[in-house]
């Protein structure tokens, strides 16, 4: 039995950024792991194949907030001169009281990829900004 069955809220999460907590964030994507598959046959064995692990791959992280300054581009801005500062990345769920449940660590991400907002004069919506990042792997 499980004391809390209940899942945890998709909304409830914080980003750190080096170990120093970035809040407003409102979407990160990209918490995917998968592990390639070589499929080897043995003679004389016709009712499976064996499926040995390969090379595991992680998905890029994608970090989504409103424009409120320039910490992201600039960042972003650093690699496309060719000053790459690696930085370590937790995203971690929070419970109701906003007590950590689980932590995903990303080691050495940088950013490869920045996007602004789509501006629309007849909108109110908040200008997003995007920043994609690349990382050594998931603990």
């Amino acid at each position: 039995m499980y004391e809390n069955a209940d899942p945890y809220l998709n909304f409830r999460f914080r980003v750190e950024l080096g170990g120093v907590i970035s809040g407003g964030f409102s979407d990160v994507s990209g918490l995917s792991v998968e592990t390639e598959v070589e499929t080897k046959k043995e003679g004389g064995e016709n009712t499976f194949e064996y499926k040995l692990p390969k090379a595991t791959k992680y998905q890029n992280l994608t970090l989504k907030r409103g424009i409120s300054d320039d910490s992201l581009w600039d960042w972003y801005k650093n690699v496309i001169y060719g000053v790459v500062e690696r930085r370590d990345i937790s995203i971690c769920l929070m419970d109701e009281e906003g007590v950590e449940v689980k932590r995903w660590n990303f080691q050495s991400a940088y950013p490869v990829k920045w996007q602004g907002s789509a501006l629309n004069a007849k909108s109110a919506s908040v200008a997003v900004e995007s920043l994609i990042l690349v990382h050594h792997g998931l603990q």
